[in-house]
C-alpha cells in the first residue's frame, strides 16, 4: 500500500451503463463515505501478508519477494530479467538486509518511513468522499461503478490533494463487502507547483489500481500502471512509465518481526519463486520478459535499494 496511495492520487476509463434508479443502493457520495470508512477501519486491524511483486518500466523488469510486518515490510530481490541476480548483485542485497537487521539506526527510519506511509494512505484516501462528486455509471463483476469528477467547492490546499483534485475517472466498490475493488483516473489538467516555476504535471497522465480480496477483512493491490509525464525546477523532464503486479498472496502472523520475515524470506527458491519444502505455498509466473525473450536493463528502483546507505 505504500507507494500505491500516493500515486492514486494522480489519475480514466470511459463510463458504463447507467444503473437503473431502483438499483442505486444509497446516494453515491454516501456510499464512498462507507467505503472510505470501511477501508480506514479494516486498514487498522489489516493482517500480514507475503507475496511477489513484479515491476515492469521502459528500463527494465524485476521481480522482489515481500513479508508484511508490524515494523515494516521486508523486500528480498528475487530475479532481473527472468534470471536471478548476479553474484555482486545478491551480495549488495545480502548487505543491505543485514544492515536492516542489526543497525538500530536503520531499523528506526525503517519504522518511520512505514509510519509516514500509513499516516499518508489516510489522509489521501480521507479526501475521497469530498473532493469529488460522484454518480452510479454501472455494475461489473459484483462492483458497483461510479464515475467522479472534482468537487468545485473542495479547497484543495495540501499537494497531495491538488494532486487527488485535478482528476476524473471511475471507481469500482465491491457490492458484498463496500470496499475498493478498483480506481480509474486521469489528469484533467495541468498541476503546476510554485506557479509553474518549481514543477509540473502534465494533463492526460493516467493510473489504474486494482484489488482483490485476500481475506474476509483484508483487501490487497494485484495491480498498479502509472503512466506521467512532468517538469521539475530548471526544466528537468520527469516520467514515471510503470506497470506493477502483485499476487500469491499468503497470511503470516502479525507478531512477525523484521529477523523472522528474513527468515520466512530465506525459505525461497529464488530460481523460480517457489516455496522450498516446509514453507508456505508461494508461486510467482515467470517474467514476461523471458517469456517474450526479451533483454531488459536493470530496474531503477532495484539500484536504488540494491545500494549500502552510508
Amino acid at each position: 500500500m505504500r507507494l500505491l496511495w500516493w500515486i492514486a492520487a494522480i489519475l480514466a476509463v470511459p463510463p458504463g451503463p447507467l444503473l437503473s434508479q431502483a438499483a442505486q443502493p444509497m446516494p453515491a457520495a454516501q456510499l464512498v463515505r462507507e467505503v472510505v470508512y470501511n477501508e480506514l477501519h479494516d486498514h487498522g486491524v489489516h493482517g500480514y501478508w507475503r507475496y511477489w511483486i513484479e515491476r515492469s518500466s521502459p528500463k527494465g523488469m524485476c521481480h522482489e519477494d515481500q513479508v508484511e510486518t508490524a515494523e515494516g515490510p521486508v523486500t528480498r530481490l528475487s530475479l532481473l530479467d527472468g534470471r536471478p541476480p548476479s553474484p555482486e548483485v545478491q551480495q549488495l542485497e545480502q548487505a543491505r538486509l543485514t544492515r536492516l537487521l542489526t543497525s538500530p539506526q536503520e531499523q528506526a527510519r525503517h519504522r518511520q518511513e512505514y509510519a509516514d506511509d500509513e499516516k499518508r494512505i489516510g489522509r489521501i484516501v480521507t479526501l475521497l468522499p469530498d473532493a469529488f462528486l460522484y454518480e452510479y455509471a454501472g455494475d461489473e463483476n459484483g462492483s458497483y461503478r461510479l464515475h467522479f469528477r472534482p468537487n468545485p467547492a473542495y479547497p484543495a490546499h495540501s499537494i497531495e490533494a491538488r494532486i487527488f483534485h485535478a482528476m476524473s475517472g471511475d471507481l469500482w466498490v465491491n457490492i458484498r463487502t463496500k470496499r475498493l475493488a478498483r480506481l480509474d483516473g486521469h489528469l484533467e489538467e495541468n498541476v503546476d507547483f510554485g506557479f509553474g516555476i518549481l514543477g509540473r504535471l502534465r494533463k492526460g497522465g493516467w493510473f489504474r489500481l486494482q484489488r482483490t480480496q485476500a481475506s474476509a477483512t483484508d483487501w490487497k493491490t494485484e495491480r498498479l500502471e502509472v503512466h506521467m509525464t512532468g517538469r521539475a525546477m530548471l526544466f528537468k523532464t520527469i516520467a514515471r512509465e510503470t506497470s506493477e503486479l502483485r499476487g500469491g498472496f499468503v497470511s503470516v502472523p502479525g507478531s512477525m518481526n523484521l529477523a523472522q520475515a528474513m527468515a520466512l524470506l530465506d525459505q525461497t527458491d529464488a530460481s523460480n519463486g517457489s516455496i522450498n519444502p516446509g514453507g508456505s505455498g508461494l508461486h510467482r509466473p515467470a517474467s514476461s520478459a523471458s517469456r517474450r525473450g526479451q533483454k531488459c536493463q536493470t530496474c531503477p528502483e532495484i539500484e536504488q535499494k540494491a545500494a549500502i546507505k552510508d
